[in-house]
């Protein structure tokens, strides 16, 4: 009846669970218990005083009595919860209230230890968070508020480095970065034609500037052979139209011109 059932408000779909569900620690109710034990005294006080008034002392024995065991059962009821994800606060008895925070929005955490709680093992958390949210501002009579405190730590910062939900298990080192894969070169297919190869001949400049050489008629075969037959050509039709007798071979100049008129017969 008095259990919060911690589990049903977890998102179990995303892979949330507990790391640390915090109680009350039994100081909380010391101011609880000794108002039971004073209503418990005042309900004393009807066997001692007159027969008219016995009614007076029990119901403000009985009120106090009442009063005091709803605060044990409210202590009772208030959980403080650690996951992978957030922390949350559930409290209440007939109307329950639940405060959630998400790690990422904690900024920072004070841990207040009053001299009486560093005798009995107990602090106060304060929580500095982006939003102030009055459920989670302050967790009090926190038992071992160092080990609690270093493991609200731990699940944060495994929480920045594994990502925003940071699942996995909280005591364990995050696993080192690894290396992008390489590609591997794919083999190229042997059909695949190849670019075909250039050669640059190496600038001469005697070859550049040398003159034409005189190409005999009859000679060996060179690259000016179909110009001489043509020029001989060309000098054997105007000599016909001349009615000249053909002229012996001469030898080829390839930078002769002959603008000359052809003086034919009329």
């Amino acid at each position: 009846m008095f259990d919060p059932r911690i589990d049903k408000h977890l998102i179990a779909d995303q892979g949330e669970y507990v790391v640390d569900e915090v109680r009350k620690h039994w100081a909380a109710t010391v101011s609880a218990v000794l108002e039971l034990l004073g209503g418990f005294v005042v309900f004393l006080l009807a066997f001692v005083l007159p027969a008219q008034v016995w009614w007076l002392p029990t119901l403000l024995g009985a009120g106090i009595g009442l009063h005091a065991l709803w605060r044990i059962f409210e202590q009772r009821m208030d959980r403080f919860v650690i996951t992978n994800m957030r922390v949350f606060r559930v409290h209440g008895i007939l109307s329950q209230r639940i405060a959630t925070m998400p790690l990422a929005r904690i900024l920072d955490i004070s841990v207040y230890k009053p001299f009486v709680g560093r005798i009995f093992g107990y602090g106060h958390f304060v929580f500095e968070s982006a939003a102030q949210e009055q459920g989670l501002r302050e967790i009090r009579y926190v038992g071992d508020p160092d080990t609690r405190g270093l493991t609200i730590q731990r699940v944060i910062a495994q929480a920045g480095l594994r990502g925003a939900a940071g699942r996995g298990d909280p005591n364990a080192l995050p696993s080192p970065v690894q290396p992008p894969p390489q590609a591997v070169p794919q083999p190229q297919p042997a059909t695949q034609p190849q670019p075909a190869t250039v050669t640059v001949t190496p600038y001469d400049e005697g070859r550049a500037t040398a003159p034409v050489p005189g190409i005999e008629r009859g000679g060996s075969q060179t690259g000016w052979d179909w110009l001489a037959d043509a020029q001989r050509r060309e000098d054997e039709r105007l000599a016909q139209l001349r009615g000249e007798p053909a002229a012996g071979a001469a030898p080829f100049d390839p930078d002769r011109t002959n603008t000359a008129p052809i003086d034919l017969p009329r």
